[in-house]
């Protein structure tokens, strides 16, 4: 299979196999992340109050560090100019993952109340966030994509791949890696909504946060410049 260059919004994270050629694994083999729900919520209050405050170079400095070195507190702080203010926000949910954490939270505007989700790393710092919007076209076929595997619909999920990656992967092989994430992860509940962490140059990530029975996982879809997923991971044990 061809290895795919990585960018570094990537975060280091090991995407170069994709999850769905993986070995067997058991779910005590998958590393659960080591941030806490409290550190989590901590976390997330913190950024909350900076995204009240418009505070760029705070929310900056939350990031990751890969995602940190790869933008500017300008282009952070011009994104927070754009938004409509915060008035208030709240936590509403903390769900553990494979090595990454998705913080579901509401804030509300002059426009009402808002959904935001946030997923941090192991650090509790920030891989993505992302208030409701208009789905942009690569987070729409990443979504596709997430829920034509939970309703089994294999070729279909197969035929979003670049042709590259459809070498390597039957529409039997999608059925069983997804299966055994599912059964692993205590049965698939929903997909609940993908975030973009890194646009535009001949990478792009995608997260698609997949909440199971014992665990939220985020399903990192990587997309060409054309907008064709060539590499599909869930988390850097599931390999």
């Amino acid at each position: 299979m061809r290895v795919v260059k990585l960018s570094a919004a990537l975060l280091a994270l090991t995407l170069m196999t994709p999850v769905l050629t993986a070995p067997p694994a058991t779910a005590e083999e998958l590393s659960r992340t080591e941030l806490t729900p409290s550190q989590a919520t901590a976390a997330a209050e913190e950024l909350l109050e900076a995204l009240e405050q418009r505070e760029g170079a705070i929310v900056h400095n939350a990031l990751a560090d890969a995602i940190r070195a790869s933008v500017s507190k300008e282009s952070v702080q011009a994104r927070l100019d754009q938004r409509v203010r915060i008035n208030a926000g709240r936590i509403v949910g903390v769900s553990p993952g494979y090595n990454t954490t998705t913080v579901d939270a509401v804030v509300t505007t002059a426009d009402g109340d808002q959904a935001l989700l946030m997923v941090l790393d192991d650090d509790g710092k920030l891989l993505a966030w992302k208030w409701a919007d208009k789905i942009k076209p690569i987070e729409s076929t990443a979504l596709d994509f997430a829920r034509d595997l939970a309703a089994g619909r294999w070729v279909i999920a197969r035929s979003k791949l670049s042709l590259e990656l459809q070498k390597d992967l039957s529409p039997q092989d999608l059925e069983r890696k997804w299966n055994k994430l599912s059964r692993v992860s205590g049965g698939f509940r929903k997909v609940k909504d993908a975030v973009i962490a890194h646009q535009g140059g001949e990478q792009q990530l995608v997260l698609v946060a997949v909440a199971f029975a014992n665990t939220t996982s985020n399903l990192f879809v990587i997309f060409d410049e054309r907008g064709r997923i060539i590499n599909v991971d869930i988390s850097r044990d599931f390999v």
